[in-house]
C-alpha cells in the first residue's frame, strides 16, 4: 500500500514530474513544463478527468496519466512526531526569527528522505516547505516546537495551537466524489493540467498543504 501513498508535497517539488522537450533541434537546451500545485474541491470525476474548483475561483480540468494514483491524509497530533520521523512542514518566517508552521505531514518510515531539504512553497506567500528528519541532529522536540535535520543544516520550527498535523492514508477512486478537497502536484498545459497524483481529503480530514 506504501507504493501508493505518495507524498504530493515531494511531487511538488519536481521529483516525479517530467520534463518536456520542446519540438526544436537536438541540441536546443530542454523545456521543463510548467508545475502547478492544484488547491481546490471537485466539481466532477469522469475516470480520467477532474474538473476542479481552485482556491483562486479557477475552473480547471485536470487529466489523470496513465499511471496515476490517489491517497488521502489522516488527522494525527503534534504529540505524534517523534525523534526519526521524516515531516514535512509548510511554515513561515516568524517575526521573533525561527519558523511558525502552517501545517505537517509525517511521512511512513519508508519514505524516509525521500525529497529531503528545504525550498520555496506555495501556500502562503513567503512559505517555504522542509522535508527533515526528527531524528539523530535533533536537538528538541519541546511542547510545540520541533528541530529538525537535512542535508547536514538544522531549522527550528515551532508548530502553533490548531496547526494541521496529518499522515498519509488510502484512498481510491471512489473518494473523487464532488465536494472534497484536493490538493494536485501537476503540469500545466494549454487545457488545463496533467496529473500523476491527487490527495484527496477523506472522513473530514482534508490536504493541509
Amino acid at each position: 500500500m506504501l507504493n501508493n501513498i505518495i507524498p504530493a508535497f515531494v511531487i511538488g517539488a519536481g521529483l516525479l514530474l517530467a520534463a518536456s522537450v520542446s519540438n526544436t533541434p537536438a541540441h536546443a537546451e530542454e523545456v521543463k513544463a510548467q508545475r502547478i500545485n492544484v488547491r481546490g474541491s471537485i466539481l466532477s470525476y469522469s475516470g480520467s478527468t477532474l474538473k476542479v474548483k481552485t482556491r483562486e475561483g479557477e475552473m480547471l480540468d485536470v487529466a489523470l496519466a496513465d499511471d496515476w494514483k490517489v491517497s488521502s491524509v489522516a488527522a494525527a497530533k503534534v504529540t505524534d512526531i517523534k525523534p526519526g520521523d521524516f515531516v514535512g512542514i509548510a511554515s513561515l518566517p516568524k517575526e521573533e526569527g525561527g519558523d511558525g508552521a502552517l501545517e505537517v505531514l509525517i511521512l511512513p518510515p519508508a519514505m524516509k528522505g525521500t525529497g529531503e531539504g528545504s525550498y520555496g512553497w506555495d501556500l502562503k506567500p513567503d512559505s517555504s516547505m522542509t522535508n527533515a528528519t526528527v531524528a539523530d541532529a535533533v536537538k528538541d522536540v519541546d511542547g510545540r516546537t520541533v528541530t529538525v535535520s537535512y542535508h547536514g543544516k538544522e531549522k527550528k520550527i515551532s508548530i502553533p495551537e490548531g496547526t494541521p498535523v496529518v499522515t498519509l492514508a488510502p484512498a481510491t477512486e471512489e473518494d473523487l466524489v464532488a465536494g472534497e478537497v484536493v490538493f494536485i502536484p501537476a503540469e500545466k498545459t494549454p487545457t488545463g493540467a496533467t496529473a500523476h497524483q491527487v490527495l484527496v481529503g477523506k472522513n473530514g480530514v482534508v490536504p493541509p498543504m
